[in-house]
């Protein structure tokens, strides 16, 4: 079993995907990572902007063998590509046109912090795909889960502290 970590202002005990915000990474839906540190001060920077709360890391089990046997539909990249980006470039892209995928859960590396200005420059033609992917590269070792569907989410274990 994989344990994976959800850091925000308040205590995760039901994933409701309303309260997901739209434009992330890959898309809208429930981002986790297995690197407690990483969960930790994405806690941090949420209280923060919130305002309110404190700090809390929400742990869950999954089935790691789920992304492998087919019973999810799964995207992963293992490391920053420019297939990656340009998955990023899809979902982050503020149209009418959202961009949906297909994917029950998708795994990969998170974008830096700066993403939405390095996205604005390669749309503006200020940089080529491969620039855009070594400034979206993270520095830090991080992942992240991303659950975007019901039955995705169905799969994991909320771990009660």
């Amino acid at each position: 079993m994989l344990e994976l970590y959800h850091g925000s202002n308040l205590f995760i005990d039901k994933i409701d995907f309303t309260k997901c915000k739209p434009y992330k990474d890959f898309g809208q839906g429930f981002y986790l990572t297995d690197i407690f540190p990483q969960a930790m001060d994405m806690a941090i920077k949420r209280s923060r902007i919130i305002g309110s709360g404190s700090p809390v890391v929400t742990k869950f089990l999954f089935d790691e063998k789920l992304l492998t046997d087919g019973s999810l539909k799964v995207l992963n990249f293992d490391s920053p590509s420019i297939e990656w980006a340009k998955f990023i470039i899809a979902n982050r892209k503020r149209d009418n046109d959202k961009f949906v995928h297909g994917y029950d859960v998708v795994v990969g590396p998170v974008a830096d912090d700066g993403v939405a200005f390095q996205l604005e420059r390669y749309l503006n033609g200020g940089m080529n795909l491969e620039q855009l992917v070594k400034e979206l590269t993270y520095k830090k070792l991080n992942r992240q889960y991303f659950f975007g569907t019901e039955k995705a989410i169905s799969y994991l274990q909320l771990i009660d502290e």
